[in-house]
């Protein structure tokens, strides 16, 4: 079995803490306006709004700097001559074998923080409702092409 690049963990991290920025301001935002405008709102109220909004931020925080660390270590592929298995989860495990009689066509791709990692998501489309997308991010760009490769029909035919 295969691990992800390590370098996954700090590229979660920042975007699981953009995420979270993201949505603690638009909730800080929503009560402020909430505080604002509810003139009748006891003060009391306003405060526990506030201190609610502390505390779910900082645990948001908090998860998104612990929790890729626990999902690199528990994430893992293998390739042969049948087709891919990802293996994936912390709490609940999941075993995707994806056969590579139906894999219908594959994309690499790169967002703008993971190519400043060198990293790359595999996603493979396959014939089905089921698990049509197979997501695998967090590879090395290179190994997510060389993957890409070696998962596609070796035949020059597109026909069926």
């Amino acid at each position: 079995m295969e691990s992800l690049d390590p370098r996954v963990i700090p590229l979660q991290r920042i975007q699981g803490s953009l995420f979270i920025a993201a949505i603690a301001l638009i909730s800080l935002i929503g009560i402020s306006i909430a505080t604002l405008v509810g003139d009748d709102m006891p003060r009391f109220v306003a405060i526990g709004l506030f201190a609610l909004w502390a505390v779910l931020a900082a645990g948001g925080a908090v998860f998104a700097l612990r929790w890729p660390a626990r999902d690199y270590e528990h994430t893992s592929f293998r390739i042969d001559d049948e087709g891919i298995e990802i293996r994936r989860g912390v709490y609940w495990r999941i075993v995707l074998n994806v056969p590579r009689s139906r894999v219908q066509h594959i994309d690499v791709s790169q967002g703008p923080i993971e190519r400043r990692f060198g990293l790359g998501t595999l996603v493979i489309y396959t014939a089905g409702t089921e698990h049509a997308r197979v997501v695998l991010e967090g590879l090395p760009h290179e190994r997510a092409l060389q993957i890409r490769e070696q998962l596609l029909p070796s035949g020059t035919s597109d026909a069926v």
